[in-house]
């Protein structure tokens, strides 16, 4: 991908409301841009934090999770509620429901939207600060939870509904909890934490409706609150038609650019990996947190300069009393192999390639073994040879 025309940057625009969105704004002006930015934001709320939503919020421990960081006192001029529609590179404009905002950079943080499930029933999501806050009222003692999906987001909604004394029932497709991200013998490791829930899995759902969630073998599950958690999709509906690339989210290049005066990061960036040889879409909170930096470089660096993007891929999960991280991006082929802990606190699964490189790690309760992993998977040989 050739990026070889240099644009003067005088104003700069941010689509998006979250952190990479925040962040990007932050790294702008920490590396020196002094002209406008301009941050877009559909949601009427200050860019806040998403992990929160799920853990802290939930419990009550959290009740706001906007960012700590002043975007006015930056210079930023906010326009919130302003949700983007439409793209035009050549006029360098985005269109938006309030009119026409020009830039000569652009920065695409405009994240992803949870799967929903056919039906005419109420089912909650869990993507904005507003859904937290809807669902938190609705955790309730004796009160019947379904939730379907019993990944990372389906097991903190569980952990939070069964700690405020729901009655919980989880669907899930899968063979078993985080089975489609992890495989089923790692997803077994986990069945002992969801004693006391009703859950589910191989059940495949039907639709939604007002009394419950309808299975496909007509079964009704009944229920007072429905939650849907079976993943995202990225938020590229506003770019069709902008003639950049969109592939399962903006594709960008190592440097995070979709095209001259255009990055993309976060949850809608399809970046593309060195390491990994592919292009890889990354919805955790790491990528978007470290993301923005290299972004900002990017558009403001002149020509193909710039730094590459390439972490290692990283996400962590609290569930159930325990920490669940995961580091790494084992390849199809790549199967998990249980690692005997020295002590008795926690367990871990590694996953390796045909030549016994190793590709990922998932640790529960053993921050010390995510800290090797990260070691040997950010080193200069990308996968380098377990010992």
């Amino acid at each position: 991908m050739k990026m070889a025309e240099v644009r003067r940057m005088d104003r700069i625009v941010v689509v998006g409301g979250g952190l990479a969105a925040s962040r990007s704004c932050v790294a702008l002006r920490r590396q020196g841009h002094d002209g406008d930015v301009v941050l877009i934001a559909a949601e009427p709320h200050m860019p806040y934090d998403r992990p929160p939503l799920s853990k802290g919020m939930l419990h009550g421990t959290c009740t706001d999770p906007t960012l700590p960081v002043d975007l006015t006192g930056l210079g930023v001029q906010i326009q919130l509620g302003t949700a983007a529609t439409g793209l035009g590179p050549g006029e360098r404009t985005v269109t938006t429901i309030s009119g026409e905002v020009t830039y000569d950079g652009l920065v695409i943080a405009t994240g992803a939207r949870p799967v929903r499930l056919p039906g005419d029933g109420e089912q909650l999501l869990l993507r904005t600060v507003d859904d937290a806050r809807v669902l938190r009222d609705r955790l309730v003692p004796g009160a019947r939870i379904v939730v379907i999906g019993a990944s990372w987001i389906g097991a903190e909604v569980v952990t939070a509904a069964i700690t405020a004394g729901c009655r919980v029932t989880c669907l899930e497709a899968g063979p078993g909890p985080a089975a489609q991200v992890c495989g089923a013998e790692v997803a077994e490791r986990f069945m002992p934490w969801w004693e006391g829930v009703d859950l589910r899995c191989g059940t495949a759902v039907a639709r939604v409706e007002c009394a419950g969630v309808l299975l496909q073998d007509e079964t009704l599950v009944p229920a007072d609150t429905v939650i849907t958690g079976i993943g995202v999709r990225p938020e590229t509906g506003w770019l069709e038609g902008s003639g950049l690339q969109l592939d399962r989210g903006v594709v960008v290049d190592e440097r995070l650019r979709a095209a001259p005066g255009i990055v993309a990061v976060g949850d809608v960036a399809a970046r593309w990996s060195p390491r990994w040889n592919r292009h890889l879409r990354i919805t955790h909170w790491d990528d978007a947190s470290s993301g923005p930096a290299v972004a900002a470089a990017s558009l403001l660096a002149e020509g193909d300069s710039g730094p590459v993007y390439d972490p290692v891929p990283y996400f962590w999960s609290d569930q159930f009393g325990h920490k669940v991280q995961y580091l790494g991006r084992p390849g199809t082929e790549d199967k998990p192999e249980f690692c005997e802990p020295a002590d008795e606190r926690g367990w871990s699964f590694a996953w390796f390639d045909a030549e016994r490189r190793l590709t990922a790690v998932l640790a529960v309760d053993r921050p010390r073994d995510i800290a090797q992993a990260r070691r040997l998977l950010a080193s200069d040989s990308p996968r380098l040879v377990a010992t």
